[in-house]
């Protein structure tokens, strides 16, 4: 079984925006993520994990979480386990202000 370190950056746009999407044949342990607001005032955070094996039904990491501008939140408080297909979605509510880093770890 491989292992391989991954980091990932995504600006998070004003609808759903695709941080991380698990590789075919991969489990994936996301082991940190945290969100900064880049702008210049206080911005709201919508960030969740989609499971491909029900539906893509999304469960909610933050919802509505208000980001005082300059200042970072962490949406996952310790490690979250993905399968194949489970993504990590992120919202901002101004386009452009979050941005969204996340470490992982994947296994093949």
């Amino acid at each position: 079984m491989a292992e391989t370190f991954k980091n990932v950056r995504k600006v998070l746009g004003d609808s759903a925006t695709d941080v991380y999407t698990v590789p075919s044949a991969t489990t994936a342990i996301v082991i940190g993520c945290q969100v900064a607001n880049v702008g210049a005032a206080n911005n709201e955070l919508d960030f969740y994990w989609t499971d491909s094996s029900a539906a893509d039904a999304a469960t909610y990491l933050a919802d509505g979480v208000d980001i005082p501008n300059a200042a970072a939140y962490e949406p996952i408080g310790g490690k979250l386990v993905l399968e194949t297909g489970d993504k990590l979605v992120g919202v901002s509510e101004t386009a452009d202000e979050l941005e969204a880093t996340v470490s992982v770890l994947e296994l093949t």
